[in-house]
């Protein structure tokens, strides 16, 4: 039987804009952050939070390739344009896409920033493999099938806290990409679930499938759930959102780790996971 701390929560957040979501990964990091920094009551919990998100392209703290110009032109598609705290280069999450954030304290899993990267990797491997298809990592970070990439990831850690996390794309428009250089990696596409298998494969069912796999990977138990009351409690209001995207954007620059960086250590010691 696992210990209680290897008990990882499951919300999903269902359809959410990115700030409102990120919002909720901060609230559940802090609860991580409180414990460790030994505030009286505080309680962290292992969770998943799972979303569907609103069109938004996002770009990590170290790229600086895209200018107001460019952030300008992105948004005229009708995305949000956001910079974030993460690992990794621009993105684009959206509809039909499954987006994983898990906020998690890597000592209850006995791992570092290296083993919890690749563990998230063969995640979204596993997840392709039970719908028959071949996926793979390689130098460039994220999942591939072939020269396609079907799964993006982009982290945060911090005193073993993670947030942030990874996306799948299921039966996302695969148009969006086309605005974007994908991570910053040229010559290659974008592909999807839907788009490998030729028929329609939604979030709701590649959600159970990725939930299981995550489970076999970090050798953890899965609770599933809507959001409760006090989840609902956390959700930001209309009234509070616009000082939650001030409060965002002045974050960002509070950085101590990311996936780039992770991907640096590992360098090119393994192109695929076996």
């Amino acid at each position: 039987m696992l210990a209680a701390n290897r008990l990882v929560h499951v919300i999903n957040l269902q359809r959410m804009g990115f700030v409102s979501a990120y919002d909720v990964q901060m609230r559940y990091a802090r609860y991580h952050l409180d414990e460790l920094a030994g505030k009286q009551g505080a309680q962290g919990f292992n969770v998943i939070l799972l979303v569907e998100h609103n069109p938004v392209y996002t770009i990590g703290l170290r790229d600086r390739s895209y200018t107001k110009n460019d952030e300008i032109k992105l948004r005229q598609t009708g995305a949000e344009f956001h910079r974030t705290n993460r690992g990794g280069l621009i993105t684009f999450h959206g509809p039909g896409q499954l987006v994983a954030y898990p906020i998690l304290n890597l000592k209850d899993f006995k791992i570092g920033m290296r083993d919890y990267v690749c563990k998230l990797e063969k995640t979204m491997i596993g997840t392709c493999e039970y719908f028959g298809l071949k996926a793979r990592t390689t130098e460039n970070t994220g999942v591939w099938i072939e020269d396609r990439k079907i799964g993006a990831i982009g982290i945060h850690g911090s005193r073993y806290i993670t947030t942030h996390g990874v996306s799948l794309n299921c039966n996302t428009d695969l148009a969006w990409f086309k605005h974007i250089v994908p991570c910053g990696i040229e010559g290659k596409g974008v592909t999807s679930l839907t788009e490998e298998l030729q028929k329609d494969v939604n979030i709701a069912s590649t959600i159970p499938v990725f939930l299981d796999t995550f489970r076999q990977k970090f050798d953890c138990e899965i609770e599933e759930q809507f959001l409760s009351k006090q989840d609902f409690d956390i959700l930001p209001t209309k009234e509070n959102l616009l000082k939650i995207e001030k409060e965002y954007s002045n974050s960002i620059d509070d950085v101590d780790g990311d996936v780039e960086d992770e991907k640096n250590r590992v360098g090119q010691q393994r192109l695929s996971h076996p």
